[in-house]
């Protein structure tokens, strides 16, 4: 497979239910939209990359852990 033209993704959930699986063409907007999610409802947002041809796991970042300021 091709690399896709957005690299990253943005898995959310909350109580465990898949809410959205967002694609960004990089990894600064990906994150800009785990803070907007995370303050907005959303409780959990896994982030994925595209590298050596597969979908890797990057980070996973639980609402606790962003700032409501």
């Amino acid at each position: 497979m091709n690399k896709p033209r957005e690299p990253w993704r943005v898995i959310l959930t909350q109580n465990g239910i898949q809410l959205a699986e967002v694609p960004h063409t990089s990894e600064a907007k990906a994150f800009a939209h785990v803070r907007a999610a995370l303050r907005s409802g959303a409780d959990t947002a896994k982030v994925m990359q595209w590298a050596e041809g597969r979908w890797w796991h990057f980070e996973t970042v639980h609402a606790d852990e962003i700032p409501h300021a």
